[in-house]
Order: structure tokens, then C-alpha cells, then sequence
């Protein structure tokens, strides 16, 4: 087993008309174990930003921990908040300084950019970006989460029907994957 599988993981984002959703599982476990039912996996770094850490829980907090720091030194010496485009940047040349001892973690990050653009994107552990117009998945339910996504995604959907669509695929792609489930936390922004 991979450690990347330890915890287990399922986490999607998907874009629609000046809008983004993003979604998690919420179990903890380890191994087939299940620790916890409630666990988040989605962190919200300011308004109209939020990234999901897939694989292993305890590098996925201590790298949201070093993230937040990052973002709030950002607003001070900015004094605005950072684009999303920026903070993937800044989320790939974390990950990439650590590439000898890497953080076990596969982010997933979406928000509304420039004139309520949305932007989604995903990255290996060491923060290579996969950037993507429709939809991105993580985690060990990932390849059941491409096929209900590639099925049920349609482009410039409203709010509504974005979270109906993103909260069917990660429900039933979570009923093939043995370590991930309990249901889920959905996040719908619109501008």
C-alpha cells in the first residue's frame, strides 16, 4: 500500500458558469481502519480561494499550517488578497523545495480569479500542476471519480446544478473505494 493510500482520500473540483465547486469525503482512516467520520479535507484560505490535501493527514495539516503563514505574510506585504493563479504558484514551489523529503500530498486548488474567472487546479507531491478547464480529482478514489466526472460534467452549469452534479460524482465514487466515504463536505462559490 502506497502512503499515499494510508489515510485514504476522495477529493474533487469542478468548474461552472462563474462559479467553482469543490468536495471531499470525510473519513479518516487508517489503512481499513476508520479513525474518524467528520474529518476535513477542504481549507478555505480567504473568500474566494480554498484547497483540498489529499493523502497523508498529518503532512496535509502541517502543510495547510505553512500555507496559511505564507498567505497571511502575502497580505501584509501585499495588503490584498492573492489570486489563485499566485497561490498555486506559491503551492507548487513549497512542495518542490521539499521534492527529497516530500510532503505526502496531493493538493487540490480552486477559486475565483480576475473578473470571477473560476480556476481549478491539481499537483503531484512535488508540484508539478495539472490545470484543467472543467474538472480535477485526488485522492484514492480518483479513477472512479474521473468516470462518474467525465460522464455527468457539462460545461457553464449554474450553482445549483454544479452542486448537485459535483455531489453525485464524489457519492457514487466513494461507493467504489474502500478508503474513502462517509459522506461528504461540498463547497459551492459563486462571485
Amino acid at each position: 500500500m502506497s502512503i499515499f493510500e494510508y489515510n485514504g482520500c476522495a477529493l474533487v473540483a469542478m468548474v461552472g458558469k462563474n462559479c467553482f465547486a469543490i468536495a471531499s469525503d470525510r473519513r479518516l482512516g487508517v489503512q481499513l481502519q476508520t479513525i474518524a467520520t467528520d474529518f476535513q479535507k477542504i481549507y478555505k484560505i480567504h473568500e474566494k480561494l480554498f484547497i483540498g490535501l489529499s493523502g497523508l493527514a498529518t503532512d496535509a495539516q502541517t502543510l495547510y499550517q505553512r500555507l496559511v503563514f505564507r498567505h497571511k505574510l502575502y497580505e501584509l506585504r501585499e495588503e490584498r488578497d492573492m489570486k489563485p493563479e499566485t497561490f498555486a504558484s506559491l503551492v507548487s514551489a513549497l512542495l518542490y523545495e521539499k521534492r527529497f523529503g516530500p510532503y505526502f500530498c496531493q493538493p487540490v486548488i480552486a477559486g475565483l480569479g480576475d473578473e470571477d474567472k473560476p480556476f481549478i487546479c491539481t499537483m503531484d507531491s512535488i508540484g508539478a500542476k495539472e490545470l484543467a478547464k472543467d474538472f480535477v480529482v485526488a485522492g484514492t478514489a480518483s479513477e472512479s471519480l474521473y468516470g462518474a466526472c467525465e460522464s455527468m460534467f457539462k460545461p457553464d452549469m449554474e450553482p445549483e446544478e454544479l452542486f448537485e452534479t459535483i455531489s453525485q460524482a464524489l457519492l457514487s465514487s466513494v461507493d467504489r473505494d474502500c478508503l474513502s466515504g462517509w459522506g461528504g463536505h461540498v463547497y459551492v462559490h459563486t462571485n
